[in-house]
């Protein structure tokens, strides 16, 4: 049996996500390019990049390096379709997050949106354990109900979700990643149609003696 998210169509997908009545994929977009400036980064990783969105705003040459991490392969194939200017620069990597993050190149810069939901904390810690990036930029999805997935014509194609999503909020991802040897350096709220909103949080490393310590 495949993954939950390689049974959901791109164009599912991304059609829900840009209803007026949800508007994630417009907001989402406008904070990746606050992102991909908030630090000096020669690689980018971003994890669960879907159909890319947001990597229009990269200019070529910005980065040596940008690799596109999501388990879906019909989803990759699309974002490196979609990309051409990107040519040489993006890499596409497919990776089930929960159980492959030790294949994971390194980064410098780590872009985590609405990702850690489906993998939660402890497999967020693995990822930059590995991937050893100098600074980490999530968004997560603030719910002001139990109902996770916004009502829109495409409900149901996210109903096997169910079986991998993590209740995550930002006080529980600041600790776990304290404990990990992570600092909160910013964070921002979006609101979003229907009283949801993101909620970007960036860390960066504590010092080495700081990180065993937490480890």
């Amino acid at each position: 049996m495949g993954h939950p998210w390689e049974e959901i169509s791109l164009a599912d997908y991304e059609a829900h996500m840009a209803l007026d009545s949800v508007r994630q994929l417009q907001t989402l977009r406008r904070m990746m390019g606050d992102q991909l400036e908030a630090a000096p980064a020669g690689t980018v990783m971003i994890l669960g990049v879907a159909g890319g969105n947001g990597l229009d705003l990269i200019e070529p040459g910005r980065f040596r390096r940008v690799y596109g991490v999501d388990v879906n392969a019909a989803y990759l194939a699309e974002t490196g379709r979609r990309y051409p200017a990107l040519s040489g620069t993006l890499e596409c990597l497919r990776a089930d997050l929960t159980k492959d993050w030790n294949r994971l190149p390194e980064a410098d810069l780590v872009i985590a949106n609405l990702i850690v939901e489906y993998i939660g904390y402890p497999c967020l810690l693995d990822v930059l354990r590995q991937v050893r990036p100098r600074y980490v930029s999530c968004v997560l999805q603030r719910n002001p109900t139990e109902a996770w997935v916004s009502d829109s014509p495409y409900l149901h194609a996210f109903d096997g979700l169910e079986a991998v999503h993590h209740t995550v909020e930002p006080r529980g991802l600041e600790a776990a990643l304290a404990a990990g040897g992570w600092r909160l350096v910013r964070r921002e709220e979006c609101p979003l149609p229907g009283g949801k909103s993101l909620v970007r949080l960036d860390f960066i490393p504590l010092s080495p003696a700081a990180q065993q310590q937490g480890r």
